[in-house]
């Protein structure tokens, strides 16, 4: 299962923080602390794999991909393929960057909603639903349609909005 997923920049803020078990709001901010202060310490030579039983508790593994100004790290358990999680973090990049062309820290910024709906149609409750990006981006867009469409209805009809609108 997959424990938790972080996106932070260089600097340790998070852009994105999503834990699959309940942790309470101090105990998070922690945790983001802890897995920062180890990953800006790392070699860039080094293996995108640790233990992590010594920040999220026993049977705990972290995966991490640094892209440019950001982090993406994948917190997960001994049921999960280091490898796999690996290539998940590859696939929600490759998702972000087809939505934004070509990802940067102030598209995740500004369209924190569409991150979101990016990794849970990737992830959900802490298990993988989908590794297609290509399906991903179809789920995606097909939410922005509904959601476009649902903004578009409105309770009061025209003739009378155009009214108010010259008051």
């Amino acid at each position: 299962m997959i424990k938790a997923v972080m996106v932070m920049n260089t600097q340790g803020k998070p852009r994105l923080a999503k834990f699959y078990d309940y942790q309470p709001v101090e105990k998070q901010q922690e945790l983001i602390r802890s897995v920062f202060t180890v990953l800006s310490s790392r070699a860039e030579n080094v293996s995108n794999f640790m233990e992590a039983e010594s920040i999220f508790g026993p049977d705990s593994r972290l995966v991490y991909k640094h892209y440019a100004t950001l982090y993406f790290v994948f917190v997960f358990d001994s049921s999960e393929n280091e490898l796999a999680m690996l290539d998940l973090i590859q696939v929600f990049v490759e998702t972000l960057d087809k939505c934004f062309k070509n990802v940067c820290e102030l598209d995740i910024v500004f369209n924190y909603s569409k991150m979101q709906t990016v990794l849970d149609e990737i992830i959900f409750g802490g298990q993988v639903l989908e590794t297609s990006s290509t399906e991903v981006m179809k789920a995606v867009e097909e939410i922005s349609k509904l959601e476009a469409a649902s903004n578009a209805i409105t309770l009061v009809p025209a003739k009378y909005a155009s009214g108010w609108n010259r008051r």
